[in-house]
Protein backbone atom coordinates (compact mmCIF):
# COMPACT_ATOMS: atom_id res chain seq x y z
CA UNK A 1 0.00 0.00 0.00
CA UNK A 2 0.98 3.62 -0.49
CA UNK A 3 0.57 6.20 2.26
CA UNK A 4 0.39 9.99 1.80
CA UNK A 5 0.84 12.11 4.91
CA UNK A 6 -1.89 14.78 4.93
CA UNK A 7 -0.73 16.42 8.15
CA UNK A 8 1.48 19.41 8.82
CA UNK A 9 4.03 19.32 11.63
CA UNK A 10 3.02 20.63 15.02
CA UNK A 11 5.74 23.24 15.45
CA UNK A 12 6.46 26.68 16.84
CA UNK A 13 8.35 27.99 13.81
CA UNK A 14 6.07 28.02 10.75
CA UNK A 15 3.35 30.69 11.19
CA UNK A 16 0.12 28.74 10.72
CA UNK A 17 -1.82 30.34 13.59
CA UNK A 18 -2.36 33.84 14.99
CA UNK A 19 0.48 34.67 17.39
CA UNK A 20 -1.57 34.09 20.55
CA UNK A 21 -2.55 30.58 19.39
CA UNK A 22 0.86 29.35 18.28
CA UNK A 23 2.32 26.34 20.11
CA UNK A 24 5.22 26.79 22.47
CA UNK A 25 7.58 23.82 22.50
CA UNK A 26 10.42 23.35 24.97
CA UNK A 27 12.90 20.83 23.55
CA UNK A 28 15.01 18.90 26.05
CA UNK A 29 18.00 17.06 24.57
CA UNK A 30 19.74 13.94 25.90
CA UNK A 31 22.12 15.93 28.09
CA UNK A 32 19.34 17.90 29.73
CA UNK A 33 17.42 14.66 30.20
CA UNK A 34 20.11 13.13 32.39
CA UNK A 35 18.57 14.74 35.48
CA UNK A 36 15.17 13.25 34.67
CA UNK A 37 16.61 9.74 34.50
CA UNK A 38 18.55 10.30 37.70
CA UNK A 39 15.36 11.46 39.46
CA UNK A 40 13.28 8.53 38.16
CA UNK A 41 15.75 5.66 38.37
CA UNK A 42 18.52 6.82 40.68
CA UNK A 43 21.06 6.20 37.92
CA UNK A 44 24.19 8.36 37.66
CA UNK A 45 25.29 10.04 34.40
CA UNK A 46 28.45 7.92 34.29
CA UNK A 47 26.28 4.79 34.34
CA UNK A 48 24.31 5.77 31.24
CA UNK A 49 25.48 4.78 27.73
CA UNK A 50 27.69 7.62 26.48
CA UNK A 51 26.53 9.59 29.52
CA UNK A 52 23.34 10.47 27.72
CA UNK A 53 19.84 10.60 29.16
CA UNK A 54 16.45 10.86 27.49
CA UNK A 55 15.11 13.45 25.08
CA UNK A 56 11.66 14.94 25.63
CA UNK A 57 9.50 17.91 24.73
CA UNK A 58 7.08 20.00 26.80
CA UNK A 59 4.26 21.68 24.89
CA UNK A 60 1.88 24.51 25.65
CA UNK A 61 -0.63 24.08 22.85
CA UNK A 62 -4.32 24.30 21.98
CA UNK A 63 -6.21 21.32 20.58
CA UNK A 64 -6.66 23.39 17.41
CA UNK A 65 -2.96 23.67 16.63
CA UNK A 66 -1.51 21.84 13.66
CA UNK A 67 -3.65 19.41 11.67
CA UNK A 68 -6.63 18.61 13.86
CA UNK A 69 -10.24 17.42 13.87
CA UNK A 70 -12.95 19.73 15.20
CA UNK A 71 -15.77 18.11 17.17
CA UNK A 72 -19.41 19.30 17.14
CA UNK A 73 -18.84 20.73 20.64
CA UNK A 74 -16.49 23.29 19.07
CA UNK A 75 -19.28 24.78 17.00
CA UNK A 76 -22.20 24.93 19.43
CA UNK A 77 -23.33 23.33 22.72
CA UNK A 78 -26.06 21.37 20.92
CA UNK A 79 -26.33 19.42 17.68
CA UNK A 80 -28.93 17.63 15.59
CA UNK A 81 -31.68 19.98 16.71
CA UNK A 82 -31.10 20.00 20.44
CA UNK A 83 -29.07 17.09 21.82
CA UNK A 84 -25.82 17.83 23.63
CA UNK A 85 -23.01 18.20 21.12
CA UNK A 86 -20.33 15.52 21.12
CA UNK A 87 -16.85 16.32 22.34
CA UNK A 88 -13.93 14.83 20.44
CA UNK A 89 -13.79 11.76 22.67
CA UNK A 90 -17.45 11.03 21.95
CA UNK A 91 -17.52 11.13 18.14
CA UNK A 92 -17.93 7.69 16.49
CA UNK A 93 -14.52 6.32 15.49
CA UNK A 94 -15.89 4.80 12.29
CA UNK A 95 -16.33 8.32 10.88
CA UNK A 96 -12.55 8.63 10.61
CA UNK A 97 -11.66 5.67 8.41
CA UNK A 98 -13.64 6.06 5.21
CA UNK A 99 -13.32 6.49 1.43
CA UNK A 100 -11.87 9.86 0.52
CA UNK A 101 -12.91 12.36 -2.15
CA UNK A 102 -10.73 15.32 -3.13
CA UNK A 103 -12.31 18.39 -4.67
CA UNK A 104 -9.84 20.68 -6.42
CA UNK A 105 -11.11 24.22 -5.82
CA UNK A 106 -7.85 26.08 -6.37
CA UNK A 107 -9.43 28.08 -9.19
CA UNK A 108 -11.57 29.93 -6.61
CA UNK A 109 -9.91 33.09 -5.37
CA UNK A 110 -9.03 33.63 -1.73
CA UNK A 111 -12.01 35.09 0.09
CA UNK A 112 -14.57 33.29 -2.06
CA UNK A 113 -17.60 31.90 -0.21
CA UNK A 114 -18.23 28.47 -1.66
CA UNK A 115 -21.78 27.71 -2.80
CA UNK A 116 -23.53 24.36 -3.26
CA UNK A 117 -23.24 24.99 -7.01
CA UNK A 118 -19.45 25.24 -6.67
CA UNK A 119 -19.38 21.86 -4.95
CA UNK A 120 -21.68 20.22 -7.49
CA UNK A 121 -19.56 21.57 -10.34
CA UNK A 122 -16.41 20.14 -8.74
CA UNK A 123 -18.10 16.77 -8.35
CA UNK A 124 -19.30 16.88 -11.97
CA UNK A 125 -15.73 17.50 -13.14
CA UNK A 126 -14.57 14.25 -11.56
CA UNK A 127 -17.75 12.35 -12.40
CA UNK A 128 -18.51 11.37 -8.83
CA UNK A 129 -21.65 11.19 -6.68
CA UNK A 130 -21.10 11.57 -2.97
CA UNK A 131 -21.87 8.59 -0.77
CA UNK A 132 -22.81 8.68 2.93
CA UNK A 133 -19.75 8.94 5.19
CA UNK A 134 -17.34 9.88 2.39
CA UNK A 135 -14.55 12.06 3.78
CA UNK A 136 -14.45 15.09 1.49
CA UNK A 137 -11.15 17.02 1.31
CA UNK A 138 -10.98 20.53 -0.15
CA UNK A 139 -7.85 21.54 -2.06
CA UNK A 140 -7.75 25.34 -2.05
CA UNK A 141 -5.49 28.32 -2.66
CA UNK A 142 -4.41 28.07 0.98
CA UNK A 143 -2.10 25.15 0.21
CA UNK A 144 0.32 27.40 -1.68
CA UNK A 145 0.45 29.87 1.22
CA UNK A 146 1.85 27.40 3.77
CA UNK A 147 5.00 28.83 5.33
CA UNK A 148 4.06 32.43 4.52
CA UNK A 149 2.87 35.02 7.01
CA UNK A 150 -0.41 35.37 5.11
CA UNK A 151 -1.36 31.70 5.43
CA UNK A 152 -4.09 32.35 8.01
CA UNK A 153 -5.57 35.07 5.78
CA UNK A 154 -5.62 32.89 2.66
CA UNK A 155 -8.38 30.50 1.73
CA UNK A 156 -11.97 30.06 0.66
CA UNK A 157 -14.90 29.64 3.01
CA UNK A 158 -17.53 26.95 3.33
CA UNK A 159 -20.57 28.65 4.77
CA UNK A 160 -23.86 27.34 6.05
CA UNK A 161 -25.37 26.44 2.67
CA UNK A 162 -22.28 24.60 1.42
CA UNK A 163 -21.82 22.74 4.70
CA UNK A 164 -25.45 21.61 4.90
CA UNK A 165 -25.28 20.62 1.22
CA UNK A 166 -22.56 18.13 2.17
CA UNK A 167 -24.03 16.90 5.44
CA UNK A 168 -27.42 16.57 3.76
CA UNK A 169 -25.85 13.91 1.53
CA UNK A 170 -24.57 11.94 4.50
CA UNK A 171 -21.06 13.39 4.68
CA UNK A 172 -19.89 13.55 8.28
CA UNK A 173 -16.19 14.45 7.95
CA UNK A 174 -14.81 17.19 5.74
CA UNK A 175 -11.36 18.71 5.50
CA UNK A 176 -9.52 21.74 4.20
CA UNK A 177 -5.92 22.80 3.69
CA UNK A 178 -6.76 26.25 5.04
CA UNK A 179 -6.49 27.53 8.61
CA UNK A 180 -10.24 27.12 9.04
CA UNK A 181 -13.39 25.82 7.37
CA UNK A 182 -15.10 29.20 7.16
CA UNK A 183 -13.83 32.30 5.40
CA UNK A 184 -10.47 33.60 6.64
CA UNK A 185 -11.02 35.75 9.72
CA UNK A 186 -10.23 39.05 7.99
CA UNK A 187 -12.68 38.30 5.16
CA UNK A 188 -15.35 37.05 7.53
CA UNK A 189 -15.05 40.14 9.70
CA UNK A 190 -15.22 42.41 6.64
CA UNK A 191 -18.37 40.67 5.46
CA UNK A 192 -19.98 41.09 8.88
CA UNK A 193 -19.07 44.77 9.03
CA UNK A 194 -20.37 45.37 5.51
CA UNK A 195 -23.66 43.53 5.96
CA UNK A 196 -24.31 43.95 9.67
CA UNK A 197 -25.63 40.38 9.56
CA UNK A 198 -24.32 38.31 12.49
CA UNK A 199 -25.35 35.05 10.81
CA UNK A 200 -22.43 35.35 8.38
CA UNK A 201 -19.88 34.93 11.19
CA UNK A 202 -18.60 31.36 11.42
CA UNK A 203 -21.67 30.15 9.56
CA UNK A 204 -20.10 26.94 8.31
CA UNK A 205 -19.08 25.88 11.79
CA UNK A 206 -22.46 26.85 13.22
CA UNK A 207 -24.20 24.59 10.69
CA UNK A 208 -23.00 21.78 12.95
CA UNK A 209 -25.79 22.69 15.35
CA UNK A 210 -28.25 21.45 12.69
CA UNK A 211 -26.38 18.32 11.57
CA UNK A 212 -23.42 16.94 13.52
CA UNK A 213 -20.18 16.73 11.54
CA UNK A 214 -16.43 17.02 12.03
CA UNK A 215 -13.91 18.99 10.03
CA UNK A 216 -10.19 18.52 9.56
CA UNK A 217 -8.28 21.79 9.31
CA UNK A 218 -4.76 22.55 8.06
CA UNK A 219 -4.28 19.57 5.76
CA UNK A 220 -1.27 19.22 3.47
CA UNK A 221 -0.09 17.36 0.37
CA UNK A 222 -3.53 17.19 -1.22
CA UNK A 223 -1.86 17.69 -4.60
CA UNK A 224 -0.56 14.11 -4.30
CA UNK A 225 -4.07 12.65 -4.17
CA UNK A 226 -6.30 11.59 -7.03
CA UNK A 227 -9.92 12.71 -6.93
CA UNK A 228 -11.11 9.34 -5.62
CA UNK A 229 -9.83 5.82 -5.00
CA UNK A 230 -8.18 6.26 -1.61
CA UNK A 231 -9.08 5.80 2.04
CA UNK A 232 -8.60 8.50 4.67
CA UNK A 233 -7.52 7.63 8.20
CA UNK A 234 -7.83 10.64 10.48
CA UNK A 235 -8.48 9.38 14.00
CA UNK A 236 -8.38 12.30 16.45
CA UNK A 237 -6.43 12.26 19.69
CA UNK A 238 -8.74 11.35 22.56
CA UNK A 239 -8.75 14.47 24.74
CA UNK A 240 -11.42 14.19 27.42
CA UNK A 241 -14.26 16.68 26.96
CA UNK A 242 -12.37 18.60 24.27
CA UNK A 243 -13.56 20.58 21.27
CA UNK A 244 -10.88 19.09 18.99
CA UNK A 245 -8.07 16.58 18.79
CA UNK A 246 -4.85 16.48 16.79
CA UNK A 247 -4.64 13.95 13.97
CA UNK A 248 -1.97 12.39 11.81
CA UNK A 249 -4.27 12.28 8.80
CA UNK A 250 -3.16 9.82 6.12
CA UNK A 251 -4.45 8.84 2.69
CA UNK A 252 -4.08 5.13 1.92
CA UNK A 253 -4.02 3.59 -1.54
CA UNK A 254 -4.20 -0.10 -2.40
Amino acid sequence: MRFVDLSMPLDDVVPVDPPFLRPKIDYKDHTAGIRDMEAMYGIRPDQLPDGQGLAAETLNVTTHAGTHVDAPWHYHPTMNGGEKAWTIDEVPLDWFFRPGVKLDLRHLESGHLVSPADLDAALDRIGYTLQPFDIVLMHTVASAAYGRDDYIDTGIGFGREATLHLTGQGVRVVGTDAWGWDLPIADNRRLFEETGDPSVVWEGHKAGADVAYCQIEKLQNLEELPATGFTVACFPTKVRGASAGWTRAVAIFD
